[in-house]
């Protein structure tokens, strides 16, 4: 008897010296024994890299820029209620019951040696998302760290409501592939918000939560295993009641099924103008700062940028430019087979040579190596060596093997491409796509780089012409050899441009000139108003480069980039008045504080009258001149003409350009609401079509204009517009109805390929 009372009174004194062990050890962990807890300030704000974030004009996500953490977070009301349900029955039966810690499920798993199931609350693993961030390998550090996690769980139940500790372990879990916290994870791995999510994709997020890697959707080892415990999450949904056996069972027989949607800083729309975007950002942080007074971060700070970008319409400039470019690529390719000096032309080797060295010079791989100390020779060896390596194509990425100087080879004969699309009134910037992938074609052909721009220079000429001494689009000039003798403007010698076709006689109206592409009508205009005169104009107009004035820049010889010259010719379509080009309407902090809110600067550059004749003037070109294949059902190679035929009725004011030797190929397009310009050429100048037919403007760029236009119209959303440009109030002072209409002798057929060759030099 007195043994069995001395066991119990053993057994009791077990239990409780059990129980006052583990009190003292929570009262030890509160007291700051086992190492520093957080504050109530940083409980009550706990610290988290946020993502900048940036939103379209539209309202949609484009990209965000984040060093480590793409988090960017969300409330509880943009939870779905399914979600919710799928994340308590599955990491936290009893989460509405219990105050941090479920003794009864720690009990359970004392008992089970884990057996049954971990014992964390969805509240301790919070407070390990939050300031424990990786547990140790060391058991003795694991168990005290476990301890704090209690004791900050209870911190945090009686800090937060149950909803607001559901919304903040959501929005700190990391679910990799750049997916860190609910929101991030639902956009990448299906494409959508989290509110939208249906049963079996919240399902498939919480399956990860065990282990984002092992049980990863994507992962093609992890497959079966996410399928597995997706299944997992269906059966305890059943056995909590939020679902029944009959929708299980029927739940369970659904495939795995995903949009993997990757965020990294190469995907997604707009990379090029998020880049750019970025440039902008880190230089307005240095000026701006936190109410702490360290200046922002755009990496962690989780600033809101709002944009002029459309996302539809950037979504269709980069359709439209992959479309075209993959056509055009094939006919380049094809000609360059019989190249031996591919893809270059009129270079010998020693030439040649300079051009790779170069390259080779500005690469990732020669730049790291250098920074690693390798010498020259060294690094000569490397690039002559053959190593594994994924390469760009337009029929997909493809792993393969060459030496780094073969692939600065094989990138050299890609033609690259640039598309921006302004909004005349307003400046807003709708679309910006710098290239053909900015993964593997980082150099932006939107602002960075600067080419010679051809005859898409002239309508400035003709602009100044009428602004200046209000000439009608009527009034004739003698197509005839014209020069101007070296003296007038200092010039090392007489200039006398030649018509690209070779052809001169009787007169032409202004009209005719720009349409056909005259070169001796722009050189007698330029002549008329004085080289000084016409660079103002494109000065005033939104061109920033520095422009010579002499009387060559008629013909387009002068480098000048994408967006100087689709800002200029926006202000053709806005009565005359430019506005700067805009690509921020307003910043954000993470709370919705409005930190900044940008407005456009405007200058009267044109009068309304002006402005529109030369806007009449550029009609022409579309309806009878380099343009017209934008109308017409003719042209002599409709196969490198993507999407041809295009059968556009309403009015367009338009200008091609083609350079010399057809390094360069230009489409600026016009219509009321919308000016869009489109660069087209390869990296180096000797890289372009031997001839006229697939080198000019009209075959390398109009078509991408083309298709995103249809594109455009289409998208009744977006209602742009297909109506004439505004005719300014009252009566016209200069004349545009010209009784003797255009003269394309056979018409838009046979002779179109002639009239578009407006080759400048």
């Amino acid at each position: 008897m007195n043994s069995r009372v001395k066991y119990i009174k053993w057994f009791w004194g077990i239990i409780l010296g059990g129980i006052l062990f583990v009190c003292l050890l929570f009262l030890l962990a509160s007291w700051g024994a086992l190492g520093a807890l957080p504050t109530f300030e940083e409980l009550e704000n706990p610290k988290s890299d946020l993502a900048t974030e940036v939103i379209s004009a539209d309202g949609k996500t484009l990209g965000k820029y984040y060093v480590k953490a793409n988090r960017t977070p969300i409330q509880y009301k943009d939870l779905p209620e399914n979600l919710i349900k799928a994340l308590v029955a599955t990491e936290d039966e009893r989460f509405y019951e219990h105050s941090g810690i479920d003794f009864y499920g720690t009990a359970r798993a004392v008992a089970k040696l884990g057996a049954g199931g971990g014992a964390s609350t969805i509240t301790q693993q919070l407070a390990k998302n939050l300031f424990t961030k990786r547990a140790s390998l060391n058991k003795l550090t694991r168990i005290k760290q476990k301890i704090k996690e209690w004791v900050v769980a209870i911190k945090l139940e009686r800090q937060y409501t149950k909803d607001e500790i559901l919304t903040m372990y959501l929005n700190t879990q990391d679910f990799i592939f750049n997916a860190v916290g609910i929101r991030s994870a639902a956009r990448i791995y299906f494409g959508k918000e989290p509110k939208d999510l249906d049963l079996q994709e919240s399902a498939i997020i919480v399956a990860m939560l065990k282990n984002p890697r092992q049980y990863n959707p994507y992962r093609e080892i992890s497959k079966d295993k996410s399928l597995g415990r997706r299944n997992v999450v269906f059966s305890q949904m059943a056995k909590n009641g939020f679902v029944t056996a009959q929708e299980r069972d029927s739940l369970q027989k659904l495939p795995l099924k995903i949009n993997f949607t990757p965020e990294s800083h190469s995907d997604g729309l707009a990379t090029y103008f998020r880049e750019n975007l970025k440039q902008f950002l880190k230089e307005w942080a240095k000026d701006n700062v936190k109410p702490d007074g360290e200046p922002y971060n755009i990496y962690k700070d989780g600033l809101k940028v709002y944009v002029t970008i459309d996302s539809r319409m950037q979504q269709y400039a980069e359709e439209a430019l992959t479309e075209h470019m993959a056509n055009l690529q094939s006919f380049f390719d094809k000609e360059q087979k019989n190249n031996k000096t591919a893809p270059f032309y009129d270079l010998d080797k020693q030439e040649i040579g300079r051009i790779i060295r170069r390259a080779k010079q500005n690469s990732g791989r020669y730049k790291k190596m250098k920074e690693e100390g390798a010498s020259e020779k060294e690094i000569e060896k490397a690039f002559n060596t053959e190593t594994e390596m994924r390469i760009f194509s337009w029929k997909g990425e493809r792993d393969t093997v060459m030496t780094p100087y073969d692939s600065i080879r094989y990138y050299k004969h890609f033609l690259r491409s640039g598309l921006l699309s302004i909004e005349p009134q307003t400046g807003h910037i709708k679309a910006w796509v710098g290239g053909i992938n900015h993964k593997y074609f980082k150099y932006d052909a939107v602002e960075q780089q600067k080419r010679q721009v051809g005859s898409t220079f002239k309508p400035f000429v003709y602009a100044t012409a009428i602004n200046q001494l209000k000439l009608s689009p009527c009034d004739k000039l003698p197509n005839t050899p014209y020069t101007i003798p070296k003296e007038k403007y200092g010039m090392p010698e007489d200039w006398t441009p030649k018509n690209s076709d070779g052809k001169y006689g009787g007169e032409l109206t202004l009209k005719e000139g720009l349409a056909k592409s005259t070169n001796v009508i722009t050189a007698r205009l330029i002549d008329m108003v004085s080289p000084i005169n016409v660079a103002r104009l494109a000065e005033s107009a939104g061109i920033k480069s520095k422009i010579e004035a002499n009387p060559s820049i008629a013909l387009g010889a002068i480098d000048l980039s994408l967006i100087e010259m689709v800002s200029a010719y926006s202000t053709f379509a806005n009565k005359g008045l430019r506005v700067s080009p805009m690509m921020i309407t307003r910043i954000e902090d993470k709370n919705g504080t409005v930190l900044d809110e940008f407005v456009p600067q405007t200058k009267e550059v044109l009068s309304e009258e002006s402005a529109y004749v030369i806007l009449d003037l550029m009609k022409g070109v579309t309806q009878s001149g380099s343009g017209a294949r934008l109308r017409s059902g003719y042209t002599s190679r409709k196969d490198a003409n993507t999407g041809f035929p295009y059968k556009f009725t309403n009015p367009i004011a338009g200008k091609t350009g083609t350079t010399q030797n057809q390094s360069d190929g230009w489409f600026m397009g016009i219509v009321p609401d919308l000016a869009t310009g489109v660069w087209t050429g390869g990296e180096d100048r000797a890289t372009h079509f031997y001839g006229i037919s697939l080198g000019q403007g009209a075959t390398m760029s109009l078509p991408t204009w083309a298709l995103f236009m249809k594109k455009c119209y289409e998208d009744k959303t977006l209602n742009i517009s297909q109506q004439d440009f505004e005719k300014p109030s009252g009566e016209l002072t200069i004349n545009i109805d010209c009784s003797k209409e255009i003269d394309t002798k056979e018409g838009e057929g046979k002779e179109e390929e002639k009239i578009e060759e407006d080759t400048d030099f």
